[in-house]
């Protein structure tokens, strides 16, 4: 099972996971905490956008092989221009919800499925996003709850990230509100890193799952994330996007896993 906190968010750290687990006959399952409604995107005019971005979801999940979707309907808690908790957000924003109710819906879920394994995110919630944050402390109690015994924290490996920004800010000009320095202290150093998954073979439909996210790739006076790497040419998109990342916290720290299934030692 993999938990996610908005559509799309599978599509940027799991999908290569994902399409490879469905192919090796595992029943993958994807939830989401919300349906992204606050989200900056352009839609057509008189849909709300959760409801585009639910659609926009099941064709990703589609296309990846996952067997079932499920949303838990909280309302996604936004973020600050400042990138903290956003000050206005609904009564029922996921970032505001009971850690441990949410985390009993979770785990009816993870006993309902009998799940072997369960992806949340590190405790940073990658770049910061509150309901990201959320949903590594909601998954994290409701695999206790559960019994779920593999509990893989979906990351990226910050170190060669930051260099390839600031190697990129010498001959493009980020948005002003983009500081490289963020990233700092985003995702995961690599020495924390257990599990590094070549997911190659499956970055046809990792690059479908995010083009799945049409909303995504517009709005806004800048380029969006999606947008930007989406124009990876094919080669590039291959070697950039054909790792995915992840942190198994009872496991030593020197741990070198290639599959998400892995016994260390290997």
């Amino acid at each position: 099972m993999f938990f996610h906190a908005h559509p799309d968010d599978e599509a940027l750290l799991t999908a290569g996971t994902m399409a490879m687990l469905a192919a090796e006959g595992h029943r993958v399952v994807l939830v989401v905490a919300t349906a992204g409604e606050r989200g900056l995107a352009d839609i057509q005019p008189g849909e709300a956008l959760g409801e585009t971005r639910l659609k926009e979801l099941y064709k990703s999940a589609a296309v990846l092989g996952c067997a079932r979707v499920e949303c838990l309907g909280y309302g996604d808690s936004g973020l600050s221009p400042k990138g903290g908790v956003a000050e206005e957000r609904p009564d029922n924003a996921f970032i505001d919800a009971d850690t441990e109710e949410a985390a009993k819906r979770l785990a009816d879920i993870l006993q309902e499925e009998r799940a072997d394994l369960l992806a949340i995110y590190d405790p940073a919630g990658g770049y910061g996003h509150p309901d990201h944050v959320q949903v590594h402390r909601v998954g994290r109690r409701a695999a206790e709850i559960a019994g779920t015994e593999i509990v893989l924290e979906a990351t990226v490996n910050r170190d060669p990230l930051v260099r390839l920004l600031k190697l990129a800010g010498r001959f493009y000009r980020f948005p002003p509100e983009f500081d490289v320095r963020t990233f700092e202290s985003a995702y995961s150093p690599g020495e924390a890193i257990t599990h590094r998954v070549n997911v190659r073979r499956y970055t046809r439909q990792k690059r479908a799952s995010m083009a799945a996210h049409t909303s995504q790739a517009s709005g806004g006076d800048t380029d969006r994330t999606l947008a930007v790497m989406l124009k990876v040419p094919g080669p590039l998109y291959h070697l950039v996007f054909g790792t995915e990342w992840y942190v198994r916290r009872d496991l030593p720290p020197g741990a070198r896993l290639t599959h998400p299934f892995g016994q260390w030692p290997e």
